[in-house]
């Protein structure tokens, strides 16, 4: 009983740190994205708010708080109030198989630190990101707008379409590693990481990660030019934020997917593990920032065609290719 209790307590303080951990984040995320296109387009950023601006995401975050959370009346109100939650629940549950450092002993127990490793963890990360498909899509769809449903079926299609690519993408990380567990895969590259021997797979899964989060160049679902703000043009206050935290929620749990399958996960010299694996995180976070502030928006059938006529036959290939050199 003692034991099952002293364990109960020990995941809670892991559940909290990582949440808390990931919400701080991706607060201060937003600053920085903020703070690097402001010098990339010649303009300054946030400065108001504290020295640089450093206090600009406590500010947005109790404007939102204290915004009217206005909810139209045509709208089919139970999905409507229910669907930016399920956009920031399932990014957040993403992180819970991602193992973020080697275990620890406390009290003479090992604790290992990933909050459940599971034998089916990419299974689990496939099975939360397409549950994040349903925010997207229902959200736009209750708003009762044709900007928001256009924004919504565009998400959906979108994300469906990508994320055939991204599975593709990690079947040859499966094979080489001979497991379905996160933990495991990491443990795999200890000697090198596996964007040296899948640099395919590494550039297909950064692409389709990027589609799968909508940022720039594959934010259509949004559109701001084209349908307002897409999916999310009827919200406000709250309900808004959460859209908005999943979105920075989901460059982190992608940026630390990308670390565990291509990038050693934790692994590295002279740091402990998960200061690593959070270097290497915001790594992949800036680049995507840099990439927004860089590309254009690409046309919706140019988006469609990139990924089901360049991205999966070349996953395929690579398959093919990559099934050989195991059987050789």
């Amino acid at each position: 009983m003692i034991a099952w209790l002293v364990g109960f307590i020990v995941l809670i303080v892991k559940i909290a740190v990582v949440l808390g951990t990931l919400l701080f984040i991706a607060a201060y995320l937003v600053w920085v994205e903020r703070k690097l296109l402001g010098r990339l387009q010649v303009r300054l950023g946030p400065n108001r708010a504290g020295k640089f601006g450093l206090l600009q995401p406590i500010a947005d975050s109790l404007k939102m708080l204290t915004k009217e959370d206005i909810v139209p009346e045509a709208v089919d109100r139970t999905i409507f109030l229910l669907a930016p939650a399920v956009v920031a629940l399932t990014a957040l549950l993403m992180f819970a198989v991602v193992p973020f450092g080697e275990d620890i002993t406390l009290g003479g127990r090992p604790i290992p630190l990933v909050i459940s490793d599971i034998n089916v963890a990419l299974l689990f990360i496939f099975a939360m990101s397409s549950l994040g498909v349903y925010g997207v899509a229902l959200g736009g769809w209750a708003s009762n707008s044709k900007y928001s449903l256009l924004g919504g079926i565009r998400g959906a299609a979108q994300m469906i379409s990508y994320e055939l690519s991204i599975g593709l993408s990690l079947v040859p990380v499966v094979m080489l590693a001979g497991s379905f567990s996160l933990v495991d895969i990491v443990a795999a590259q200890a000697r090198y990481p596996y964007v040296l021997v899948q640099p395919v797979s590494f550039i297909i899964f950064f692409i389709s990660a990027m589609a799968e989060s909508k940022r720039i160049p594959f934010d259509l679902p949004e559109a701001e030019n084209e349908l307002g703000a897409g999916f999310h043009t009827e919200y406000s206050g709250m309900r808004f934020g959460l859209f908005f935290i999943g979105e920075y929620v989901h460059i982190q749990v992608l940026g630390a997917l990308l670390a565990v399958f291509f990038l050693g996960g934790w692994h590295g010299p002279y740091l402990p593990g998960p200061v690593w694996l959070l270097i290497k995180m915001m790594a992949v976070a800036l680049v995507m920032i840099w990439i927004r502030g860089t590309l254009p928006r690409l046309r919706y059938d140019q988006l469609m065609a990139f990924g089901w006529k360049i991205l999966v036959p070349a996953a395929l290939i690579n398959i093919v290719i990559t099934g050989a050199f195991v059987l050789i």
